[in-house]
């Protein structure tokens, strides 16, 4: 069973606010058939520590407009977890995505096609 309509919807938004402060690699990966906790992991890169807590803060403004808080936040320098029960949003600096590996460890679970990420391809950016 995929995700729910409601947390595929958050998680669109959650991307976007990303996107505004210049999250890359972003992916959705659909857990619902694996994970009691959690429908969705949404795994962005951002290009120095800095950029990883710009990124965080913008997620969670851009959820707190439309009623969402998250569970917990959690992180260090280089990366943050965003953890709103059904969605838990990894922002992570390059280095620590290379090595955790976070979307090959959970690879053989359907991704979930993010707006603006096809927004992008289509406008060649």
């Amino acid at each position: 069973m995929p995700a729910s309509k409601s947390v595929t919807e958050l998680t669109q938004v959650a991307a976007r606010a990303a996107a505004e402060k210049f999250g890359t690699e972003m992916i959705a990966i659909d857990l619902s058939d694996q994970m009691v906790l959690s429908e969705v992991f949404l795994i962005i890169t951002g290009a120095n520590i800095r950029q990883v807590d710009a990124i965080a803060d913008e997620v969670e403004e851009k959820l707190r407009l439309i009623g969402e808080k998250p569970a917990r936040r959690e992180g260090t320098d280089e990366w943050v977890l965003l953890d709103y029960s059904d969605l838990v949003v990894h922002i992570q600096s390059s280095e620590l995505r290379r090595y955790y590996m976070l979307d090959r460890l959970w690879n053989d679970c359907p991704t979930i096609e993010l707006d603006v990420v096809k927004e992008t391809v289509a406008d060649g950016r």
